[in-house]
This record gives structure tokens, C-alpha cells and sequence, in this order.
């Protein structure tokens, strides 16, 4: 098929139900298709919306184009959850049918405020030139999921390109503000853009955040602000970020900052730290985080790249969401660890002990490892009866390196970037593994979440077994993980 401009913004309407009946069947039925992650129903996903607490359950929506692997008229489809493992899909929610969000409704957030869910994203406007007009809209979501009362609230300011998007609503105080990606007119810069408002109608722009840094690239994408043990942490996506001021393999980049504090009326934040990696895999990019009414930050991302195609294109279908994470501060870094209820999930128990874990894995599992100081050593997944295919987590104990190989794969993806995918250990010392895998799709967790690995793959998924290449001295167990939709 022929993806021309016409056929990406053809309105949702002029699409016929045996298209996307055909389309749905082709995500559901595909290899490759994740079971215990959130997926695509058809198309392509991309940046998780809307992560919030509203009406006693977890919120969460993702942006869609529901007729194929491009890029084109996006919306929001609705998910929500008791325990952020289990979802229901609760369908589309936010449609591109109004002038502000003609052209697709993007990225945003959601706050709930006096009983009703409030979002706020921004809409994509093009005229018949193809000029683009970022407005920023502000919605409300009651409690039977209906979303209505589409208002826009403001738009890009004379010194801001047309790249001005993903707006975070948070509240201090009796203050709304929101925190904005933005590029600048004069030097073409990327920015985090401060907004304020009394009363979710009249906002007032503060300023570009003050981070304390080098400049941030040619564009920042999906900000966010979360409270985590007492300190701000910035998660935030810099679009053309110079190496050298922060070492990254993917084609963009999903970073953090943690702060003492922020002070929003003067867009700053008090003292700032260095800036990190959040993952340091391959695909994730437009990582979502909030705080619920508990405290606990929860973050979600995007497993996928703008600008990146990958195998199951060719099925009509790209991407999917990481698990939801828990989010805490130790000596100075983000921990990112699995929810609780990832556990409920857990079937077959195993213990395993021996240098072939199991010659049929499958392909839906987690397993939890500790490796004894002092080795090195791979571990193969998702490989075939040699070990010569699949993926590999080299591991040195010793020196203090672990690397996610993923050239030996069936299909390669973006090799432009790198196959492999490294992180530092503490030497001499026990290292423990938790590893989910879901089809096409792998997360590491490296020391109880000092580190985490994300990438998808694509192997053949009769190549199930999973060995060291060697005796290793390690305990661990093995679970199959049920499908959650």
C-alpha cells in the first residue's frame, strides 16, 4: 500500500469495518504480538497519554493509528486498570474531530479534578498549506469514559516553532501548571516550556526550565515532572542531544534529572543533578509518569522510535508499552522496578539451577536469577538448539559489564544504532537478573532496578531454549506469565 499524505489524514469515517476487522485479526494472530504488555488492537501505537488515577482505578491511554504501521491520524484508545498489570480496553476516547486537533490528537496528560478526569494534549493542526498550528486543548472525561468539552487553551507563543506539544497538567498549592515541549524560534533549540493557570482556562507562560544543563538538542518531546523519596525527578526526550554531553546509542534519546526541588514560578529547578540514561536498552522513548494519591510514582513507556520501522510493519502493526514500573531514588539514581502485581501473573513455578534452564522457554516468561560474584559468562534466550541464534546477556561479574546482544536475532532491527546495549555493574559483587520476556519483546532488570534494559526482537518462535553457554554458579526461578488481554 501506498501511504501518501491523503490516505494517512483520511478522516476515521471513510475507512470501512472489513478493513479494520482484516487489520485487527493481522495484530492479534502475528508471532511477534506481546500478551502480557499493552499492544496495538491494529496499527501502530505509539506515546502512552493520560497516566493518571481517576474513579478509584489507573488510567491510561495510548496514541493510535489504527490503520496501519505509519504515522497518520492519530487518537487516544482507552485503557484502565486496579492493579496496572490487568487492563480493560475501553476503546477510542479521544477523536480527532475538532479544527484544533484536525490533523490527530497528540501527546498529553490527564489530572483528575472535582470528580472528573481532566485532559489536556495537543492538537495537530494543518491549514491548506500544510502550516502547522500546535494548539493546546483542555478536556473532560466523566466517570461513564465519555470525553467532551474539547476547549483550546492556548497555542505556540511568537518565539516558538510549530514544535510545541505534550503538555503535563500538575498542580502546587492552588496552582495549575503545565510543562511543555518546545523549540525555539531564535536558535532552534529544545526547551521544557513553564505555563500557569488559576483556573484551567486562562494559562500564562512562565518561561523555558532552567535544568542546569548543556543545551538540550534541536527539540524536547514527552516532559514530565514526578516527586520520588523527596526529590523532582525530569524525565524528558531530547531530540539531537550532542554525545558528548550525554553518551546514548539510539537514534533519540529518553533521559532524566533529579532535582532538590522545583520553583515553577521562576522555571527553575534547585539543583539539579547530572543527567542519566532512564533505560539503557534499545526502543524506549516517551516514557509517561505520575504520582498517585499514595505518593508511588509509576512510569510507562513507549517500546519503539520515531523515525524507525520494524519487522511487524510488514503485518500491518508497530510497537508496544513497557510494563508499568515503580519508581524510587538510591544514591542518587532512579530505581525502576516491577509492580507488584506483575507477580499475579505467575504461573508454572520453577526452580532452576542448571547450565540449559530449559529447552522450551517459550516465549512469555520471567525469570529471576542471581549469578555469584566473580563469573562471566552468556546467557542465551529465546535461542535455537546451538545457541547460535537468539539473544545473548553477556555478563562479568568481575569487571563490572553487562551487554544485551541482540545481532544474532532472526530479523535485525535500526543495526544503524548498535546490536548491543551496555551498563555498568558493581564489581566483585552478586548480580542479580530479572528478565520478562514476551514474544518480540525483552526487559532486563539489572540489581533490583539499578538498571534496566528494554528492546524488542524478532526471532522464531519455535527457538525456545534458554542455557548458559557454560557451568555458572546462580540460583533462580522460571514462571510462565499469563496473557493479561
Amino acid at each position: 500500500m501506498e501511504w501518501t499524505r491523503e490516505k494517512r489524514y483520511l478522516p476515521y469515517s471513510k475507512w470501512d469495518a472489513d478493513t479494520l476487522l482484516y487489520l485487527q485479526a493481522q495484530a492479534a494472530n502475528s508471532p511477534y504480538q506481546m500478551h502480557y504488555h499493552l499492544h496495538p488492537i491494529s496499527g501502530l501505537i505509539n506515546d502512552p497519554n493520560g497516566f493518571s488515577y481517576f474513579n478509584g482505578e489507573y488510567h491510561l491511554f495510548y496514541q493510535s493509528y489504527p490503520f496501519g504501521a505509519v504515522h497518520g491520524l492519530k487518537s487516544w484508545v482507552h485503557f484502565k486498570s486496579t492493579n496496572l498489570v490487568n487492563w480493560i480496553n475501553l476503546g477510542l476516547a479521544v477523536e480527532p474531530d475538532t479544527m484544533a486537533d484536525s490533523h490527530g490528537a497528540y501527546s498529553g496528560s490527564a489530572k483528575e479534578i472535582d470528580g472528573k478526569l481532566f485532559l489536556m494534549y495537543t492538537g495537530n493542526h494543518r491549514d491548506e498549506n500544510w502550516i502547522r498550528t500546535p494548539y493546546q486543548i483542555g478536556a473532560w472525561m466523566d466517570k461513564d469514559g465519555k470525553v467532551k468539552d474539547k476547549t483550546i487553551l492556548f497555542k505556540n507563543p511568537e518565539h516558538i516553532t510549530e514544535h510545541f506539544r505534550d503538555p503535563q497538567i500538575l498542580k502546587q498549592g492552588d496552582t495549575y501548571y503545565a510543562i511543555l515541549g518546545a523549540q525555539d524560534k531564535a536558535e532552534k533549540h529544545g526547551h521544557i516550556d513553564v505555563w500557569k493557570s488559576k483556573n484551567l482556562k486562562n494559562w500564562e507562560e512562565l518561561g523555558f526550565l532552567d535544568m542546569g544543563t548543556d543545551p538540550m538538542g534541536y527539540m524536547i518531546e514527552c516532559p514530565n515532572i514526578v516527586r520520588v523519596d523527596g526529590h523532582v525527578v525530569v524525565i524528558f526526550c531530547p531530540q539531537g542531544l550532542d554525545k558528548k554531553i550525554a553518551k546514548y546509542e539510539d537514534i533519540y534519546p529518553d533521559m532524566y534529572i533529579i532535582a532538590d526541588d522545583i520553583d515553577f514560578e521562576n522555571h527553575k529547578l534547585i539543583n539539579p543533578g547530572k543527567l542519566h540514561n532512564l533505560d539503557k536498552g534499545f526502543d524506549v522513548y516517551a516514557t509517561q509518569a505520575f504520582n498517585a494519591p499514595d505518593g508511588k510514582a509509576y512510569e510507562i513507556s513507549w517500546v519503539g522510535l520515531p523515525d524507525t520501522t520494524y519487522p511487524t510493519d510488514d503485518e500491518n502493526w508497530a510497537n508496544c508499552l513497557s510494563q508499568v514500573k515503580e519508581l524510587a531514588i538510591k544514591d542518587g539514581k532512579l530505581i525502576q522496578r516491577p509492580v507488584s502485581a506483575m507477580n499475579d501473573l505467575h504461573t508454572d513455578e520453577k526452580e532452576v539451577k542448571d547450565q540449559v534452564i530449559a529447552e522450551k522457554a517459550g516465549q512469555q516468561y520471567e525469570l529471576k536469577l542471581t549469578i555469584k560474584a566473580n563469573q562471566k559468562g552468556n546467557l542465551h534466550l529465546a535461542a535455537n538448539t546451538d545457541l547460535t541464534g537468539g539473544l545473548q546477556i553477556n555478563f562479568d561479574t568481575e569487571n563490572g559489564k553487562l551487554v544485551l546482544d541482540r545481532s544474532k536475532t532472526d530479523r535485525q532491527v535500526s543495526v544503524d544504532y548498535g546490536e548491543t546495549r551496555e551498563t555498568d555493574l558493581a564489581k566483585n559483587s552478586d548480580l542479580k537478573l530479572d528478565i520478562f520476556v514476551d514474544h518480540s519483546l525483552i526487559e532486563v532488570f539489572v540489581n533490583d532496578g539499578e538498571a534496566v534494559l528494554t528492546g524488542r526482537y524478532f526471532e522464531d518462535q519455535a527457538n525456545t531454549k534458554l542455557a548458559f553457554d557454560q557451568p555458572v554458579d546462580y540460583s533462580g526461578k522460571l514462571w510462565q506469565m499469563k496473557t493479561i488481554l
